[in-house]
């Protein structure tokens, strides 16, 4: 078979430890430069722990949420608080910005997925949505569609333009949800398991890394190759095993464009890449 001009490259996985950064603190509030290594600013408002973060779209917006029971929106810049977000029963979980960054949703452990408007004096939610039976664990947004996964082994999946909800049931808690680049596709985490569905079937299962008192992250590499999960085990994923040693990793996240892998694990973030950092200085030396 010929391949058109030019041929496909082989997908690269980020197999090298670049930067291991120690951040020194129980509940992650603060903002790092993964380049340097170097804290830029702390974020200090939380009454507990810090179970989720997310940016604006253009970086100048932080959103938190935590086991007490609120939501922080905070200005980058200054690291001041713009709004405090109260109104779950339960700890937040989870918490995402739309596209826009003009809503905040947030999942918690009483069930319900609240969203938030960012441009509103109100500090009521403008929407809640309560069908999960038990605690939502994850969340996902891409464009108009909300994706959750809740302790009660369902993934729903929201059109938020036209109002309508499709409920797949998979038996076990589920840890994790995340969309593919085109949205045609989620993948969850449940128990050893991780699936990738294409609504209305299921399109594959990975089995290999263990998960029993934590919850773990999963997701896709930039461009939808490679599915990477977490592991109780201190590994990676299947096609490729990261040793970052003996503790549990309990978080990654891939970045969107670039061959880089970030992984948290006993108060450390880890930073690989496809190539050495050594090799990366010498090729930009050489550009320059």
């Amino acid at each position: 078979m010929s391949f058109p001009e030019p041929r496909p490259q082989v997908p690269q996985l980020p197999q090298h430890l670049l930067r291991s950064i120690d951040c020194q603190q129980g509940a992650v509030r603060a903002l790092w430069s993964v380049s340097r290594g170097t804290l830029l600013k702390t974020y200090s408002g939380h009454g507990y722990d810090v179970l989720d973060a997310d940016g604006s779209f253009d970086n100048s917006q932080l959103c938190s949420c935590s086991s007490d029971k609120s939501l922080i929106l905070w200005d980058v810049a200054t690291g001041q608080v713009t709004r405090k977000l109260r109104g779950h029963a339960g700890k937040v979980n989870c918490v995402q910005f739309n596209e826009e960054a003009s809503v905040i949703f947030s999942g918690s452990l009483d069930g319900t997925v609240r969203s938030w408007d960012t441009r509103s004096r109100r500090f009521e939610p403008i929407q809640i949505l309560d069908e999960a039976r038990d605690g939502v664990s994850s969340l996902k947004v891409a464009q108009h569609e909300l994706l959750t996964g809740s302790v009660d082994g369902r993934v729903r999946r929201y059109d938020l333009r036209k109002g309508q909800l499709h409920v797949d049931f998979i038996s076990s808690p589920i840890t994790c949800v995340c969309f593919s680049q085109d949205g045609q596709c989620t993948e969850l985490q449940s128990g050893f398991t991780v699936r990738r569905w294409t609504t209305p079937e299921m399109r594959g299962e990975y089995t290999g890394h263990k998960m029993k008192g934590y919850k773990l992250d999963c997701c896709l590499s930039g461009k939808d190759t490679h599915v990477l999960s977490c592991s109780e085990d201190g590994h990676g994923s299947l096609t490729l095993k990261l040793p970052v040693g003996k503790a549990v990793v309990q978080s990654l996240s891939f970045h969107p464009t670039e061959t880089r892998l970030l992984t948290a694990m006993e108060g450390r973030v880890q930073v690989w890449g496809a190539e050495p950092e050594e090799e990366e200085e010498e090729e930009e030396a050489m550009a320059t």
